[in-house]
């Protein structure tokens, strides 16, 4: 589990519930039922006519459960069905169902994504429409896809482990002229909102717990800001912040930064819940003018220039966790000063000053998205890093 993984999970900021957005205008759609046979969605996805929203998640399965996937295709048993949303002629985007169309894709290819690779793999597949054969080539990127399938029953192995695409010989054809349900989607009112396809999203995927709360917010409040926060996060500067190489594959870490930017623009007015607040802060910045837009990723960029290469420990709890807390209060802070145009340094000791100081550790022990102390720590935070000079 990650640093940051725990430290949401102690601050319990995970357990909290979305708020509720108001009434939901009413929608006009069509949708229309095809039972696509497996190579035809290959085919697909292969030609980029099938895309992965940049609202979803990650490929976040694990060979195992792809390959139960496999198997019941190739045994014919039925697969859930899957939701596409019609954008244009030959252009549909996933709502639901990314991780075994993925899943069928990587099989045919015969490749399967490794752990560490998938948010790099993503952004290729987002930026290209399609993977490129040469990375799909190379092993730092995947692995071969060898079905690991678990013994039937003692001493009975299933016939399918370690087999292939190309070994599964006359099951090939069968598992290519399975078909799978896919419900396409087309918004016909309003004309100019495509807000459909985000709450069919939202809904089809909230009735489990396998979303995060950021997974869902990215989901609900897609916009070009998101897309800013999404190239932000894999910034080198701020993965070494971090010590994590990798992005989280449950967006985690977006969920941070989003934290310090709501926190320097709108912790003034911040009220609980954490969530709520956040959710709040993601509904306006899909406003934003690309004015704006530039002008946060400036300040954010002079940010992340005046962490690099300080010393991490003020960031991190004595358990050596991240520190969430304190990253928010140090980045609004920041990005205030470097919004004003002031000449500033951000101080290594004043860093450790004010992670030392205990009227700041008071702010931080119980309840730390109360308003008083969201507040109380922008307000120590603000006393002792201003000292810095420019």
């Amino acid at each position: 589990m990650s640093e940051i993984q725990q430290e949401w999970l102690e601050s319990g900021e995970t357990d909290e519930t979305d708020e509720n957005l108001g009434q939901i205008d009413e929608y006009d759609l069509t949708s229309s039922p095809n039972d696509f046979n497996v190579k035809t969605i290959y085919d697909f996805i292969d030609s980029g006519a099938v895309k992965i929203p940049g609202f979803q998640r990650n490929y976040v399965w694990d060979i195992r459960r792809a390959s139960k996937l496999i198997e019941s295709l190739i045994i014919g048993l039925p697969v859930p069905q899957v939701f596409l949303y019609e954008e244009g002629r030959n252009s549909f985007l996933v709502i639901d169902g990314q991780q075994r169309l993925m899943t069928i894709y990587y099989f045919i290819r015969g490749r399967f994504p490794r752990r560490d690779k998938r948010v790099e793999i993503r952004r290729i597949l987002s930026q290209e429409g399609r993977i490129p054969d040469a990375i799909l080539e190379d092993n730092e990127y995947f692995d071969n896809f060898n079905l690991q399938l678990s013994e039937i029953s003692p001493g009975r192995p299933n016939k399918f482990n370690k087999l292939n695409y190309h070994t599964l010989d006359d099951h090939q054809l069968q598992f290519n002229l399975r078909t799978i349900r896919n419900v396409i989607v087309k918004q016909v009112r309003p004309s100019n909102d495509d807000s459909s396809i985000y709450e069919m999203f939202n809904r089809l995927n909230t009735g489990g717990i396998l979303l995060t709360p950021q997974e869902i917010r990215s989901s609900l409040y897609h916009s070009k800001f998101y897309d800013a926060l999404a190239r932000i996060n894999l910034d080198p500067r701020w993965r070494r912040l971090l010590a994590q190489p990798d992005a989280d594959l449950h967006m985690r870490d977006v969920e941070v930064l989003l934290r310090g930017i709501a926190i320097w623009k709108n912790g003034e007015t911040y009220s609980p819940s954490m969530v709520k607040f956040l959710n709040r802060f993601s509904k306006e910045a899909g406003k934003l003018d690309e004015k704006t837009m530039d002008e946060i990723e400036t300040v954010v960029d002079k940010v992340l220039n005046a962490l690099d290469g300080l010393p991490r420990a003020p960031f991190l709890t004595k358990q050596q966790r991240f520190s969430l807390p304190f990253f928010e209060a140090v980045f609004a802070v920041a990005a205030k000063k470097f919004e004003s145009g002031e000449a500033w340094t951000l101080d290594a000791e004043l860093l450790q000053e004010l992670a030392d100081s205990e009227e700041f550790q008071g702010f931080t022990q119980e309840q730390t998205t109360n308003t008083s102390h969201v507040k109380g720590r922008l307000n120590v935070a603000e006393r002792v890093l201003n000292r810095a000079r420019g």
